[in-house]
């Protein structure tokens, strides 16, 4: 299948490392999907030639898709006999609180879930993680991903499990019932669009107020793009040198947003107690009329009884143009244990022949440059890609910028901010003191 000449040049532009080719890379990698990888690309290492069968651990986040990630692990066996896959699932609000219990007290599994951070590049930096570099998976890997799964002494130490970007799902009959006409482009006009949603007897807006994560990953993400790196090009550079100050009005506003909405009567009833999954039924259900989740969810929100649309969230203020929130999903890591070998090998499966079973269920935006069999991805997530590809500026998700330690104060922060419990003052001085010595000396 041939590529679109626009696409082509999208991707062109993101060879110096912008994030704009990163996700014009990502729309590729969802269009051309060709019959199979390249027969001749070696694994990444042997099969172990022990009489008995080796059994690895993985450890890994899958949220949306334990079931899938169950009958990859299955399916591997059957093609590696003398390999059997432990699936382990990660529980709580991140990878990180995950791990490092692991770390600390040396009990790695041998693969596991990863995020593309500091954290991250410190254990590749302590040899706790294997260099990739030499594996199918990483070959295959969109080029442009590339950087975020490279430390800076230079080892590849994971591989993306897909393009990550967060978005508001709107459901069109809704929209249509209340007399909207046009989406809205700035944060006010959101308001005025919840409102008259509201007017309507519609609940405008469901957010997991009992899961942190997506509200880091949603309106923290891009308040942050909004507020602190629309006005700081530098931001990257002043945070990893310490420099970056979080104790302003610019960051306690990213807070006094997510409050605001609840204090208007924006969200639905109960929206402290509303988990992940809850939450994505309430909108699948017709519930609400907009949803603030990631691209991952898409096989969840897109396709089903309500008749979705997507469109950028308008975390900007009148007059400024709208910085989106893109980059890698969480992906894959194999630890240096004595399995590594065949934990290399799953690697290989979990992101090649395994990787259309995921994506089936999830049709998000794929991080392969090719997938082992046709698989699916829903057109409109494939086009916001293509939109936001084109913005000037994109940011990653929290959890790539943040310290390990500010990501774990930060999810508290927005439930206590969300709850009345803490005032976005406060959060916004908190999290500037979360920025751990690594970060701020």
């Amino acid at each position: 299948m041939r590529v679109p000449e626009i696409l082509k040049k999208l991707a062109e532009r993101g060879r110096g490392g912008s994030r704009a080719g990163l996700a014009a890379a990502g729309v590729v990698g969802a269009l051309a999907v060709l019959g199979g990888c390249d027969s001749g690309h070696h694994a990444a290492a042997p099969g172990r030639a022990d009489s008995e069968p080796t059994t690895i651990t993985a450890l890994v986040w899958a949220p949306d898709w334990p079931q899938e990630m169950q009958e990859i692990a299955a399916a591997f066996t059957r093609a590696h006999p003398r390999i059997k896959v432990e699936v382990q699932f990660m529980i709580g609000n991140s990878v990180e609180e995950n791990l490092k219990p692991k770390v600390a007290a040396n009990r790695l599994p041998d693969l596991v879930s990863l995020n593309p951070n500091a954290y991250a590049t410190r254990l590749a930096d302590q040899g706790i993680l294997v260099d990739v570099g030499r594996s199918a998976a990483w070959d295959n890997m969109l080029d442009q991903l590339k950087p975020d799964w490279t430390a800076p002494s230079g080892r590849h130490y994971g591989v993306a499990g897909g393009i990550a970007a967060t978005l508001i799902y709107y459901n069109k009959e809704m929209f249509r019932k209340a007399g909207i006409g046009a989406l809205p482009t700035n944060f006010e006009q959101f308001l005025t669009v919840c409102e008259q949603l509201k007017k309507a007897g519609y609940t405008p807006l469901v957010l997991d107020g009992a899961y942190p994560n997506m509200l880091g990953n949603g309106p923290f993400s891009y308040g942050f793009a909004n507020n602190v790196a629309a006005r700081q090009p530098d931001w990257r550079e002043a945070l990893a040198a310490g420099k970056l100050d979080l104790n302003t009005p610019e960051v306690a506003d990213i807070f006094a947003k997510i409050k605001l909405l609840a204090a208007r009567g924006y969200l639905q009833p109960g929206y402290m107690n509303t988990g992940y999954a809850d939450g994505l039924k309430l909108y699948a259900d017709g519930r609400a009329a907009m949803a603030f989740e990631g691209t991952w969810a898409a096989g969840r929100l897109m396709g089903g009884r309500v008749a979705s649309g997507v469109f950028v969230p308008p975390w900007n203020a009148p007059g400024k143009r709208v910085v989106p929130v893109l980059g890698s999903e969480t992906g894959f890591a194999v630890c240096d244990t004595r399995h590594r070998e065949a934990a290399l090998q799953f690697l290989d499966y979990l992101v090649g022949a395994g990787y259309p079973m995921q994506q089936n269920k999830r049709r998000n935006i794929p991080s392969m440059k090719q997938l082992a069999a046709p698989a699916v991805s829903d057109p409109q997530m494939t086009a916001y890609i293509a939109q936001i590809s084109a913005a000037p500026q994109a940011v990653p998700p929290y959890y790539v910028f943040l310290p390990a330690s500010a990501i774990e104060l930060l999810h508290p922060l927005l439930q206590d901010v969300l709850s009345g419990k803490t005032t976005p003052q406060q959060a916004a001085g908190q999290l500037n003191g979360a920025l751990d010595r690594q970060v701020r000396p």
